[in-house]
């Protein structure tokens, strides 16, 4: 037991198992034994198989309940497709081809959609093998109906499992942490003399509530990936507490003395603070919805008074600090937006972002739930979209199956396609390791099974022995590894034929053939078909984005110095930001050697780009600094040059610059009264850019180097 606990401390797996197993075993003998119905025995255990062991649903307990019935329409679908295609292999092959990449392409709307696609697929593929008996659809489609409406009864009543912290609450103690920091700044600024010694204390505490929001330190069914509107929102709001934690520690490195808006820029960051402060009480359940007024009047008085203050004359480095101010107040307002909408707090006004950029930073809150997830069926529909391989090298690689088994004439080739969505991966190489567990644990089970149909043990046996082979073999899978898995149900499929037809120890013999056939087909597509999975498609993607990304940088100071129109740089590099962070997701769902590049620095670097110029666009004036248009044009031309070093690299996977070149010594105007505040916002930005496409190489560790650890943070890829 003390093995048990140490391997599945909440006892998850067992839970599960126990609740597949007695709903499974419950509807197979309901309706093989009590009321005789062979052909609906099948559809009952296998439906309970289909959308509880090989499904994975989010959730609490009555969530999980309210999906599984959600999708009781489209089991019938399934269902009723595969028995009404099965009367030749062509319609079956074809049926299996279009369902396959319809079902697994869907996954792409969210975690929720995912986590049930490979349970759906094997309701479609268990009817659509002959016999042909469309007399026999009402009985298939009571016993997949009796599996569904028992197990969601079962995810309430039976062992639950205990509710997941909600990112909503890890989002909360982000946020809290955070606001602990920018109080801390405010406090120092003000003259505390404990204030930066309690920032120092507080940062480590706050890195590590923001490194609980990072993807890879989630597991896929609890990240906010679907299409809704509240997903989104969440996601925003992570991105930008990062992104805002990063700017705190710029601020902790930041010199104050002689600034020359110390006083308004105290007030701003306090202010900023008490909203951040509010917003986390909100995620915690501990107040109400905060509002984008108070931080917005905090702007507008920062903003009045460095109108009301001279620069004419002062180094850059004493404008540096109130720019720093002025960013984290806009990403604070950005932040209470996001929080607002996910909410359910729909905005009162059109989308404000200018016709030619769009879609806006906030476009998805000005749509219906439907269309926004129409959006994502549509954008990831390229092949550049690794929801779109991933589906299509399924789809191809169990159409293939079908096919083969028809041809074949396989007795039992659903076997076939089943092996198919256990050991086809993202990868070949994924694919290839685990490949061998599948094969040896499918011989051991079959040698077994062969053993026990030649001893001729009375069907009655095998009922009994039903449920504990079922159970251990549910549970062996996430604790033992997929070798065990395959031994165990090949077991369980020998004890439900056994009690279903007549068989013999040639059942086991077929099971054998039709895996060793699976695994063939799995790993023949898996070397045709975009063999490298998340780690080949991450390196074209992020090269693409930080592509985007440079252009976006150029664009973004010749709209401001030189009052050039917007074009279509920032659109673009929004929708080439998402194809990253969705090849990211898959690259962290795979197992690689450790990486040269830190891929999440990467990403960080080009959201950088797009959010920091979002944010300079809106709020200060396009053009009017003519008189600086050199040294911005080459400090940005400096910037963007470095991404595209980087984005080459990524591109032919090489290795990436070893180092960078040192920034530009540049000379400033001091004579431009009110533009040099907009040049200062101007080169904050790109400064925080140089650093972050420089940071990609490692992670420095410890209090000197806290800096680049959480800088990492900001913004990174949701």
């Amino acid at each position: 037991m003390s093995w048990l606990r140490r391997h599945d401390p909440n006892l998850m797996a067992v839970r599960r198992a126990a609740r597949v197993m007695l709903v499974a075993c419950l509807g197979f003998y309901f309706c093989r034994y009590v009321i005789d119905a062979p052909a609906m025995a099948p559809y009952a255990l296998f439906g309970a198989v289909a959308l509880g062991a090989l499904s994975q649903i989010p959730g609490t307990p009555m969530q999980r309940a309210r999906t599984l019935l959600a999708v009781l329409p489209v089991a019938w679908v399934l269902v009723s497709l595969g028995t009404l295609l099965s009367f030749s292999t062509v319609a079956a092959t074809a049926g299996m081809f279009l369902l396959g990449f319809t079902v697994s392409y869907v996954g792409v709307g969210g975690p929720r959609l995912a986590g049930l696609a490979a349970g759906m697929q094997l309701l479609y593929i268990l009817p659509c093998f002959p016999p042909f008996d469309p007399g026999s659809l009402p009985s298939r489609l009571l016993g997949v109906t009796i599996a569904i409406v028992l197990l969601a009864i079962a995810e309430v009543v039976l062992w639950p499992d205990p509710s997941p912290t909600p990112y909503r609450e890890k989002l909360g103690a982000a946020v809290g942490a955070l606001a602990g920091c920018l109080q801390a700044v405010a406090d120092t600024w003000a003259g505390d003399p404990t204030g930066r010694d309690r920032l120092a204390a507080l940062l480590p505490e706050a890195t590590e509530a923001a490194e609980a929001l990072r993807p890879s330190r989630l597991p896929p069914l609890q990240r906010p990936a679907s299409a809704g509107r509240r997903d989104r929102a969440l996601s925003s709001a992570s991105g930008t507490a990062r992104l805002l934690l990063g700017r705190a520690v710029d601020l902790f490195f930041t010199d104050e003395k002689g600034s020359v808006t110390l006083p308004a820029a105290t007030d701003l960051v306090r202010r900023t603070a008490e909203c951040t402060a509010a917003a986390a009480a909100w995620l915690r359940g501990d107040g109400p919805l905060p509002d984008t007024t108070h931080v917005a009047a905090a702007l507008t008085e920062f903003r009045v008074a460095r109108m009301n203050t001279d620069p004419s004359g002062l180094p850059p480095d004493r404008l540096r600090l109130g720019a720093l101010a002025l960013a984290l107040g806009e990403w604070t307002k950005t932040l209470i937006f996001a929080i607002r909408i996910s909410a359910g707090e729909q905005p009162g006004h059109p989308d404000p972002t200018p016709e030619s950029a769009r879609p806006g930073p906030f476009w998805y809150a000005y749509r219906k739930t439907p269309a926004l997830y129409w959006h994502r069926l549509r954008e990831n529909l390229t092949p550049r979209s690794v929801a779109f391989q991933g589906a299509l090298r399924l789809a191809a690689a169990l159409a293939v199956a079908r096919l083969l088994a028809g041809e074949l004439d396989l007795s039992h080739g659903f076997w076939v396609l089943l092996t198919i969505l256990t050991v086809l991966r993202t990868s070949a190489a994924e694919t290839r390791s685990a490949l061998r567990p599948a094969l040896v644990g499918t011989v051991g089970g079959s040698v077994v099974a062969a053993l026990l149909l030649i001893g001729g043990i009375d069907p009655t046996v095998y009922a009994i022995a039903l449920p504990i082979v079922m159970l251990v073999g549910f549970a062996a899978g996430p604790l033992l590894g997929l070798g065990w898995s395959q031994a165990l149900f090949t077991l369980v499929i020998t004890f439900v034929f056994a009690q279903v037809t007549p068989v013999n120890w040639r059942l086991a013999e077929a099971r054998v053939l039709d895996v060793l056939l699976g695994a063939a087909i799995g790993v023949l597509i898996g070397l045709f078909a975009w063999p490298r999975g998340g780690g080949g498609e991450l390196h074209r993607a992020a090269s693409t984005f930080l592509t985007s990304a440079a252009d976006v940088v150029r664009e973004t100071v010749a709209v401001m110095a030189n009052g050039q129109q917007p074009g279509a740089a920032m659109p673009h590099a929004r929708l080439t930001g998402q194809l990253a962070d969705a090849s990211f997701a898959l690259y962290q769902s795979e197992r690689h050697p450790p990486a040269s590049v830190d891929w999440q620095a990467t990403l960080l670097a080009g959201h950088h780009a797009v959010r920091g110029s979002e944010a300079l666009v809106r709020s200060c004036p396009a053009g009017g600094l003519l008189p600086c248009v050199e040294p911005l044009t080459a400090l940005s031309s400096d910037v963007a040059e470095r991404y595209a070093a980087v984005s080459a690299a990524l591109s032919r996977h090489g290795p990436l610059p070893a180092s960078m070149p040192p920034p530009l010594e540049l000379s400033w105007p001091t004579n431009l009264g009110q533009d040099l505040y907009i040049i200062a916002d101007l080169r904050v930005w790109l400064g925080g850019l140089a650093e972050d496409i420089g940071a990609i190489r490692g992670r420095p560790e410890g209090l000197d180097g806290l800096r680049g650890r959480v800088a990492q943070l900001a913004d990174g890829a949701s």
